[in-house]
């Protein structure tokens, strides 16, 4: 089997895991190809050919998995994941294991699933993404925490968190399906994925297969506005809690997102200019290599 390798040493590629990872595709008999994204060497040159192999890898944090994907999203090639970022949220929501060769032995003979894709616009530039893109406190969030995440692994969310202690509400003209909704909050967010940082849930369901966005406008202006919130998610581990104070949440399959004052603007954790932004989802775009049973999609 023919696998390419497209890895991010800035999402902690070099490390131990990696190469145990690649001697355990080699050992299974897979023929690897490797290369690395470089402010030089955009994710789409490195996946010019991607069709002509069995399996690529996208090796990295979530923004890598989200660029591979979205460059493959035309193609019928699966893509596995080797998460090796801070949060790794693709790989908690898919429910992959952490074990380098049995990642190994997943990527290479590991079912292909088809899931959505989200497609986001702003300004011009067009990028894609697999678990939640946003505008507001979230984006604070990672643009605090981008320094901080090689010393503080996932605290940095938490301390970007504290530093950003509270933000003030944006009046948003939401366009969802056509049909306007004119409301405030500190946040927007668009999620395919429904599980972020330390294992929380944002909505109580998600599909990552029905071919919309959840889409959720944040109300709350504080940290401890956001309380009720993380305890309703942590109850949810527990039994069924589908409430969530201080979110405001629709349903969309295209969304326009205006925002007076503006708001920044990420997706899956990469931070790239402020609102205005459009997206829409791409039904069954990503073709994604996934344990056979799992709960998190």
């Amino acid at each position: 089997m023919d696998v390419l390798v497209v890895a991010n040493l800035r999402s902690g590629s070099t490390d131990a895991r990696l190469l145990q990872f690649i001697d355990s595709l080699v050992t299974l008999g897979a023929s690897v190809t490797m290369r690395f994204v470089a402010p030089h060497a955009p994710i789409d040159e490195l996946m010019r050919d991607a069709g002509s192999f069995d399996r690529v890898v996208a090796a990295g944090g979530d923004g890598t998995a989200s660029s591979v994907l979205y460059a493959a999203r035309h193609l019928h090639v699966p893509v596995a994941l080797f998460p090796s970022g801070t949060a790794n949220l693709c790989a908690r929501n898919l429910g992959l294991p952490s074990d380098p060769h049995a990642l190994a032995e997943l990527a290479l003979n590991g079912s292909p699933r088809r899931f959505d894709l989200g497609e986001m616009t702003v300004g011009d530039a067009t990028k894609g993404f697999f678990v939640v893109a946003g505008a507001g406190f979230d984006a604070q969030i990672m643009a605090g925490a981008e320094p901080l995440k090689p010393s503080l692994g996932e605290g940095a969310y938490i301390l970007a968190a504290l530093q950003a202690a509270r933000s003030w509400p944006s009046t948003l003209i939401l366009t969802l399906d056509g049909k306007k909704v004119v409301t405030e909050g500190t946040a927007v967010l668009l999620v395919n994925l429904a599980r972020i940082q330390f294992d929380l849930a944002l909505v109580h369901e998600s599909d990552a297969t029905d071919g919309v966005f959840e889409v959720v406008v944040m109300k709350t202006r504080s940290l401890a506005d956001l309380v009720p919130a993380v305890w309703a998610a942590l109850l949810d581990r527990l039994g069924s809690y589908p409430d969530r104070p201080g979110f405001e949440v629709h349903t969309a399959r295209e969304v326009e997102v205006i925002a007076e004052p503006p708001l920044p603007v990420q997706h899956d954790g990469e931070v790239d200019g402020a609102t205005p932004l459009t997206a829409r989802v791409l039904p069954g775009a990503a073709l994604v290599v996934a344990p056979d049973a799992h709960s998190r999609v």
